[in-house]
């Protein structure tokens, strides 16, 4: 690949305030060490897909390819740089502001891969959310959530919160795929009451564009619940389906549902 793109340049706003996790929180996340609320993961994602958006145009939607690791937090207000740079077919992908926050990469897919929905079963959320614990992302447990849509106004809000301004959304009537990246963390919140956790990284196959009025649910299985320097880590593995029959996208999710601070109180 050739094409050499401009830095993107975001100010960061920092969307879950007001949310469950109070990780976003400037008090509480002071408390874990950091400068204040944590600006969501899937929001820096949703920047990092942008590049990609600018290179490859509606077939990035419908086929692409995005990795993405948090390394270091985004704080509401921040400017920050997203670099995309030629690498093989793809693009490396960083997020920088003054150093480095997160890493990444983004390509076309030339071969889809194919997924059947027996394969991923359709599974109802937890009935009735109990505090976490070991059982709750249970390794090879399936795990479901409530479906979403984010109709035209929603997805206007949507694209304002993570100062997307490319008219594509709008002009074709998709979704942004970073939507998706928020249904993936909707499964842990929807089959567990967390404490504050964090998003570290994300593996998104978009297998099709998803219209503004889809929607959305993912089907996922835990495939992987560990410690990790003191934090207890959950993987996920999760076909998102739209109106319950087609495919649009295969993710792997990365999460610290306790931090080690929550571990050892």
């Amino acid at each position: 690949m050739t094409l050499r793109l401009d830095p993107y340049r975001v100010e960061a706003f920092n969307t879950a305030k007001a949310s469950e996790n109070k990780m976003h929180d400037d008090r509480v996340a002071r408390k874990f060490g950091f400068s204040g609320g944590l600006v969501p993961g899937v929001d820096v994602l949703a920047y990092m897909i942008h590049p990609a958006v600018v290179a490859w145009g509606r077939d990035f939607l419908e086929r692409g390819l995005i990795e993405a690791r948090f390394t270091k937090p985004v704080y509401d207000g921040e400017t920050v740089l997203v670099m995309a740079e030629p690498e093989g077919e793809g693009l490396a992908l960083r997020v920088e502001g003054g150093d480095v926050r997160a890493t990444g990469m983004a390509s076309l897919t030339s071969v889809l891969p194919r997924f059947s929905l027996a394969d991923f079963p359709e599974t109802e959320p937890a009935a009735a959310r109990a505090p976490v614990d070991a059982q709750s992302y249970a390794e090879n447990k399936w795990l479901g959530s409530a479906p979403r849509c984010w109709p035209q106004d929603a997805a206007a809000e949507y694209l304002a919160e993570v100062r997307e301004a490319d008219p594509i959304y709008v002009r074709e009537g998709v979704t942004h795929p970073g939507v998706l990246q928020r249904v993936m963390n909707k499964v842990l919140v929807d089959n567990a009451i967390l404490g504050p956790w964090i998003h570290v990284g994300s593996k998104m196959q978009l297998l099709a564009a998803a219209a503004l009025d889809d929607e959305l649910v993912a089907r996922a299985r835990v495939t992987a619940n560990y410690e990790k320097k003191g934090h207890r880590f959950v993987e996920l593995d999760a076909l998102i389906v739209a109106n319950g029959v087609t495919p649009v996208a295969h993710c792997q999710h990365v999460a610290i549902y306790q931090p080690r601070e929550q571990v050892a109180a």
